[in-house]
Parts: C-alpha cells; sequence; structure tokens
C-alpha cells in the first residue's frame, strides 16, 4: 500500500535522521575515555532520560504495526501489553532496581556471577549474545525494513543498510550515553507524531471515540476471557512475574538504562516515568487500529481490510494530512526501529567486551581495550543481524518467531533471578538447574504440548514452565550445601531495602517516590476500571 511522500515529508524524515545523529555525537562528545564511562555512561544519567529510554527502547517497529492489525482484529484487549505495566514495573522498582544500584552492578551476568557463581554467568552470556543478534536485533530490523518499503516503495536493501550505518555511527562512537540520549530524541519523536496521528484521525470519525464505543462495545474491553487468542487476562497477570518482568528487569538491554542512573532515586523515579509515558502508548501503538475498524466496517467508508497489518499503512494513508504528517510518523517509526537497534547492539558490546573478552580471555585488559573491543563488536552485531534479517520471511513470520523466542529466553532466567534474590537458600547448583533444566523444560513444554494436542497460549505454556523450574531450583538447593553468606546477603531483598532506597538523601515532597508512585496507581486503576 505504497503512498507519496511529498518534499516535506522526506525533508522531515531527512532532518529527523541528522537529527539523532548529531544528538548521538553530542553525548558523545564529554564521555569518560573509561569502561564505566562507555557501557554505563559514567552513572550520570537523570530521571527523565532514563524513562523515555526505557519506552523507546521496549517499543520497535514489528510491535506498532502487529498492534495497530492486532487492535483492528481483535479490539482494545491488546492494549494490555502497554497498560498492564503497573505490577510489572512495580516489582521492578521494589526489587531489581535497589539491589542492581545499591551493588553497582555493570551487567545482568555480573550478578549472576556474583550471587551464584562464573559459570552460569558464562551461560547467561552466551545465549544472550546469540539471542540480541538472532531473536531480537533480526526481527526488529527485518520488520521495520520491511514496513518501511511496503509504504514507500523504497527499495529494501538500501532502506537495511542505510539504517544499519546510521546506526552504527553514533552507536560505536559514544556507547551508552549517545544510545540513551538519541533514544530520549526517538521517543519524543514517536510518541509526539503517533498522539497527534491519533487524534487527527478519531477526528474524522463523526462523535469521536464515544461513537464507536457505542458501535460495537464487545471491543472495548482489557480484561479478555481465558481462552481468547490475543491477549488472555489471566495470561496478561502470570506473565507479571515471568516473560514481563524478565524483559524490564533481566534483560540487559532494558536494565542497562537503570544501570547508569546516577541515583537509586533516578532509577526509581525513570522506571515510573517510563510508566506515565506508557500511559500514553496505546494511541500511538493500538488504538489507531480501533479507528481504522470503525472507518472501514462501520462507517463503511471503505472496504474491509483483507490484512489485519495493512491498518498502520492504512491510516497513514487515507486518515493522515498531507502537511508533512506522513514524514514525522515515518521518521518515529524509523526512530523506533533505530532506537531497539541500536540498544540490542550496544548491550551486544557490552556483554561481549566487560563478560566474554574480559573475564574469559583477558582479565586483565585495560579501559581502553574494552572500549576498543565494544566498538568491534557493536557494529560486527549490526553487520551479521542485517545479513541474516531478510531470512526471517522464511521463518514463519516476524511475531511468531519473536514472542517464541522470547519465551523460550525468559522462564529459565528470571526462575533463577527471582529466587536468587528473594530466598537465600538459592544454591550454585539450583541456579545451574534452573538455567540448564530450566530451558528444557520450556522447550519440552513449548514444543511438546502441541504435539500432544494440547493447545494453550504462550503465556500459559510459559508460566507452566517457570513453576516447574523454580519448583525444581528449590528441591535442588535444598538438597545439596547452602550458599556462603558472602554470597547471598549483598542480594538478599527484605522489605528494609527500601528504607534505604536513596542513601540517606532528603527530598522535598514533590520528589517523593511514594507520591508519585500513588498518583500513577489512581490513574492506571481508573483505567482498568473504565474499560473492564
Amino acid at each position: 500500500m505504497n503512498f507519496a511522500l511529498s518534499p516535506l515529508d522526506i525533508g522531515i524524515i531527512v532532518v529527523s535522521l541528522v537529527a539523532v545523529v548529531a544528538v548521538g555525537l553530542w553525548a558523545a562528545r564529554n564521555q569518560e575515555k573509561t569502561a564505566r564511562g562507555y557501557f554505563l555512561a559514567s552513572g550520570r544519567l537523570p530521571w527523565y532520560i532514563i524513562g523515555a529510554a526505557f519506552v523507546s527502547t521496549s517499543v520497535s517497529s514489528e510491535q506498532i504495526v502487529g498492534t495497530v492489525g492486532a487492535a483492528y482484529k481483535n479490539g482494545m484487549g491488546i492494549a494490555n501489553w502497554e497498560w498492564w505495566l503497573v505490577p510489572t514495573y512495580g516489582l521492578l522498582t521494589l526489587v531489581f532496581v535497589p539491589m542492581w544500584l545499591r551493588n553497582r552492578i555493570t551487567t545482568v551476568p555480573e550478578f549472576l556471577a556474583r550471587r551464584f557463581g562464573p559459570l552460569c554467568a558464562d551461560i547467561y552470556s552466551w545465549v544472550m549474545l546469540a539471542a540480541y543478534v538472532f531473536v531480537f536485533m533480526v526481527p526488529v530490523l527485518y520488520s521495520g525494513t520491511l514496513a518501511l518499503t511496503d509504504l514507500t516503495g523504497w527499495n529494501f536493501h538500501v532502506v537495511l543498510w542505510g539504517m544499519v550505518a546510521v546506526i552504527a555511527l553514533y552507536t560505536t562512537k559514544g556507547g551508552l550515553s549517545s544510545v540513551i540520549w538519541t533514544d530520549a530524541l526517538q521517543c519524543v519523536m514517536l510518541v509526539g507524531g503517533g498522539v497527534v496521528l491519533f487524534f487527527l484521525a478519531l477526528g474524522k470519525v463523526p462523535g469521536g471515540w464515544a461513537a464507536m464505543e457505542a458501535a460495537r462495545p464487545d471491543r472495548f474491553h482489557l480484561c479478555l476471557p481465558a481462552n481468547d487468542p490475543s491477549a488472555p487476562f489471566p495470561g496478561i497477570v502470570l506473565a507479571t512475574f515471568g516473560v514481563f518482568i524478565f524483559y524490564s528487569a533481566g534483560n540487559q538491554v532494558m536494565a542497562q538504562r537503570i544501570l547508569g542512573a546516577r541515583s537509586t532515586w533516578d532509577g526509581l523515579m525513570g522506571v515510573l516515568w517510563a510508566g506515565v509515558i506508557n500511559l500514553l502508548r496505546p494511541l500511538v501503538t493500538c488504538f489507531l487500529g480501533l479507528i481504522v475498524f470503525h472507518w472501514t466496517n462501520v462507517m463503511h467508508a471503505a472496504p474491509p481490510l483483507e490484512n489485519q497489518d495493512q491498518a498502520f499503512p492504512f491510516a497513514l494513508k487515507y486518515l493522515a494530512p498531507d502537511w508533512g504528517l506522513r514524514g514525522v510518523i515515518l521518521a518515529g517509526f524509523l526512530a523506533a526501529v533505530m532506537s531497539a537497534t541500536s540498544a540490542l547492539a550496544n548491550s551486544t558490546a557490552t556483554i561481549f567486551s566487560l563478560d566474554v573478552y574480559r573475564r574469559m580471555f583477558h582479565p586483565d585488559a585495560n579501559d581502553a581495550r574494552l572500549v576498543r573491543m565494544g566498538r568491534i563488536a557493536s557494529p560486527a552485531a549490526l553487520v551479521l543481524a542485517a545479513l541474516i534479517a531478510p531470512s526471517v520471511a522464511h521463518l514463519g513470520g516476524v511475531f511468531r518467531y519473536f514472542q517464541n523466542g522470547v519465551t523460550y529466553l525468559a522462564t529459565p532466567f528470571i526462575s533463577v533471578m527471582l529466587l536468587g534474590l528473594l530466598w537465600k537458600r538459592t544454591n550454585y547448583q539450583g541456579a545451574l538447574f534452573g538455567l540448564i533444566g530450566g530451558s528444557a523444560i520450556t522447550l519440552a513444554m513449548a514444543l511438546g504440548a502441541p504435539a500432544v494436542g494440547i493447545s494453550l497460549h504462550w503465556l500459559y505454556l510459559a508460566a507452566i514452565a517457570q513453576v516447574i523450574t523454580m519448583a525444581g531450583i528449590v528441591i535442588v538447593s535444598l538438597r545439596t550445601p547452602p550458599p556462603a553468606e558472602n554470597l547471598w546477603r549483598p542480594f538478599h531483598w527484605t522489605p528494609a531495602v527500601l528504607r534505604q532506597y536513596d542513601d540517606g538523601v532528603r527530598r522535598p515532597w514533590y520528589q517523593s517516590v511514594l507520591l508519585w508512585w500513588s498518583v500513577y496507581i489512581v490513574v492506571w486503576v481508573y483505567l482498568y476500571w473504565r474499560f473492564w
């Protein structure tokens, strides 16, 4: 569904790309020439940058196209992927952020090494290095490039390699500083352009939101039945303690934004700010599909779509005005692709340099050598992913490819991390069972259930696998010697940790984390009450 771009649209896209590169190079100018400076921005990131980067990193091209299409087909329930964040972010804020920052860890593998042993860290490092390139980065590059070429008619390979070159330019130079500041700019572009498009499109519906809801009230519910194929609400709840918290806390790409915080307060407020921005995200990634459905199936202003994934390009072609908004939206779409990809490339470089190269090959490597290895690993990962990206079309499609991959990864890792933080008796042997045995359990569940005729949503399969894995960790840990106190004590979470979250700094009332979390929760509860 190609549509013409005006010179203004093209100019906006070009200016946005130049702005992203300029901000990335600007952020790198005063960076410390140390490994901590390159990989963690010297621990100087403020809360508002952390929150914006947290959002832009978690929104990618396949999510925008896929969720707009899913909302077109299934209704509002798909917004749970954006709004069901209070439990997940609450767990992240209460448990993970204080423990990460109090212990000044630089990577997730470092936590596993200090809590359990180097082999556990090595398993995470090698698995996630492969995952970031083959499971995360490949589908983002492929789907982003495919969507842009379908929308514009531009050459697939020119778009693909052009994006890789631009991303490598600033990511390689500035490390996390460049990545996170460009992420913040891209968050503004993505959310700002998407919200404008949503309201302009909604303005073309007589009666607006109320008319859409009155016409098909069955499509305006968040809490869908347990057997719903798109977003079963019980499955969403269970995923809070599995896939969702792994993606936000156990995933180096997301955790690295918090690990660079200038204080624990900035880390906590950064997560909260991300949650606030995410209240607007369905306007960008979901609700446009509701408008397109009303336009085609209720107003009959156009024939119903043959393919749900046509909903996003349909909105750009028929509901976006000609005065440059298409350029703004496509610039935001590019921003989603670039922010997710640059974050993955940066985290790949971080794990490779600090947890593979230094620990396994050169323990005495100085900062200059570690930074140099990071600057090699980052573009290498981008090039490898770009070479593989076109093959995704032959692997069952982007969404199945991505969802299955993340499900296999999340369960064993988050099982070990949760028990490692919450139960001091978790030991090295139990962690190894969780990582190795848990992977086998998850694969057996995901592949075996359909083979024997059991049809369950992947969220349920992941939850069952997680329960079995955690039970196995407990059994193995109890049947083997307990860990030494110096291993578990620094990472053992208790409620007392929360009283020390800001290192004794006294702040004015308007900077109270509890106050703003309370406001956020009230708004969130209202949304779920309103659209129950």
